[in-house]
């Protein structure tokens, strides 16, 4: 979610001629933490490692989603103000359209996209179905991976410590719980594969007592 522009040398230059490409780069970074966040405390609820009733924690989680949103839209606005890419609406909205790393920046704008709107389908489940918006919600895992190799291949400050450091630390809990869920998908799916389905136990049943 940050530009790849070379930071430029903000103490021999005039840090307000790179106010954009400031903004966005920090808001790149804080829309992937608060990402990272998000998705953490989802799987924490959805795996059991918290209780999911607790109504102050889906308030934090409903606060961090529209933080992220928030984020990213800051992002990319900032971009569209930054005099080295020149970049339009259209550049950071639609992807596959801006000429400079295409895939790296359609892959962000996927996800921007995707965080975005899986976020607001919150507020539309009643109209999509519980059921209908757990299966969609499930993408938000994709959308913020999405983020991630976004980052790590565009981003300006991919190659820094403190960056790589700073992602890891709030990503790997959910890196963790991503894969509990998903273990415990397949053990459940392995399961139900093996209980014999009604018309199988009834056959059983007519031949072992008839």
């Amino acid at each position: 979610m940050l530009p790849s522009v070379t930071a430029p040398s903000l103490a021999l230059t005039d840090p307000s001629k790179y106010l954009f490409w400031i903004t966005s780069r920090a808001a790149g970074t804080v829309a992937l933490i608060l990402a990272s966040l998000t998705v953490g405390l989802g799987l924490a609820m959805a795996t059991g490692v918290l209780k999911r009733g607790g109504p102050d924690r889906r308030h934090v989680h409903e606060i961090l989603s529209l933080a992220v949103m928030g984020a990213i839209a800051v992002h990319a606005v900032s971009l569209i103000g930054d005099t080295y890419l020149h970049a339009s609406v259209l550049d950071v909205t639609v992807p596959f359209v801006f000429s400079y790393k295409t895939l790296a920046t359609s892959i962000g704008i996927i996800a921007g996209w995707g965080l975005i709107f899986l976020g607001l389908s919150y507020y539309l489940r009643r109209r999509i179905g519980q059921r209908r918006w757990r299966w969609i919600h499930r993408f938000t895992a994709l959308m913020w991976v999405f983020g991630l190799i976004h980052a790590f291949t565009e981003g300006s400050d991919s190659g820094q410590l403190w960056f790589i450091a700073l992602i890891a630390l709030t990503a790997a809990p959910a890196v963790v719980l991503l894969l509990m869920r998903y273990l415990a998908d397949d053990e459940h799916e392995r399961g139900a594969a093996a209980r014999p389905k009604p018309k199988d136990r009834d056959r059983a049943l007519a031949e072992q007592y008839g």
